[in-house]
């Protein structure tokens, strides 16, 4: 078997994720202190007791969704000496998977994936942008429907590919709300807009990738163990200098999911481990292909079970 390691971005967090494996593995623990002391606040806190307001904030969720990615992986590891042959994250999960890998260590993870959330918040004002969720059309009706509402002005374009008959959309707020209504006469199942803040993944981005690709100067790279896959183009990444310019751009450019899962079964990869709160990129697998076996490792039975089970 070859094992495809793969980490969710955000909408996954809760209060008291990983309370149960926190207290059967003390790595989980560790990961989380070692996170704090690189944030400067206790981070196993507010993921513990919240609140839920606070943990929502795009800067504290993605150091919070990270490091309990990082966590679990280092935990089913260290338990099942697990080895995987390449990785792959959604979005913010990209992150988790560098950290993974060895690209970047823990603390400058959480620090950059921290100014990533408030450099993405602060490029767009609150209510200027929106994105919403499209179920059961092809990706082609989705984004030919799209670009003739999409002006300059009143930007709307598909974001996430996430699986056959699921894709996201982002723009300007009164775009999006057009788009979805469009999308429903052309007999979407279903478009409803998602509690977000900004829109993320699309060249409203633009400010936050610049400000990204300057607080990249300040980071050690470090080549990764494993190949992990481009959201931005769904190729399997080594060099510490094109993966840097797929960060860059991903902040600003659509996440090709379908793709990336593509890109790890053609490597060799055919069982996956979800590593990270919650089960959404599980679901997302079997959508793209049922055959596949995928994992999700949150649990402690999951974590000491390992891959028999898969």
């Amino acid at each position: 078997m070859s094992f495809g390691v793969v980490f969710p971005g955000q909408g996954s967090q809760r209060v008291g994720m990983l309370e149960e494996a926190a207290g059967a593995f003390s790595i989980v623990s560790d990961t989380f202190s070692e996170a704090s002391e690189a944030l400067s606040f206790d981070l196993w806190q507010l993921v513990s007791q919240g609140p839920m307001e606070k943990l929502g904030l795009t800067e504290y969720t993605q150091p919070a969704i990270l490091t309990a990615s990082v966590a679990l992986y280092r935990a089913f590891t260290e338990f099942n000496a697990f080895q995987p042959s390449a990785g792959a994250g959604h979005s913010l999960g990209e992150y988790s998977a560098l950290v993974s890998a060895g690209t970047l260590s823990l603390a400058d993870g959480v620090r950059l994936v921290r100014q990533r959330g408030a450099a993405m918040q602060d490029a767009v004002p609150v209510g200027v942008g929106a994105m919403a969720v499209v179920m059961g059309l092809a990706d082609g009706v989705v984004t030919d429907t799209c670009n003739s509402i999409s002006s300059t002005d009143s930007f709307v374009d598909g974001v996430n590919f996430n699986a056959p008959g699921q894709v996201v959309i982002a723009g300007h707020a009164a775009a999006v709300e057009a788009a979805v209504a469009a999308l429903k006469d052309a007999g979407a199942r279903r478009a409803v807009s998602l509690p977000v803040s900004a829109p993320f993944h699309t060249p409203l981005m633009k400010p936050a990738a610049e400000a990204m690709q300057q607080a990249f100067e300040d980071v050690n790279w470090s080549t990764p163990q494993y190949p992990v896959v481009s959201n931005v183009d769904g190729s399997l990444q080594t060099n510490v200098n094109s993966i840097r310019e797929s960060l860059v751009k991903q902040i600003s450019a659509p996440v090709l999911w379908t793709k990336c899962m593509a890109t790890l079964r053609e490597s060799g990869c055919n069982h996956f481990v979800e590593c990270g709160p919650g089960s959404v990129l599980s679901g997302l697998s079997k959508r793209i292909d049922k055959s596949v076996p995928i994992k999700s490792i949150e649990t402690v039975a999951a974590i000491e079970t390992g891959v028999t089970d898969l």
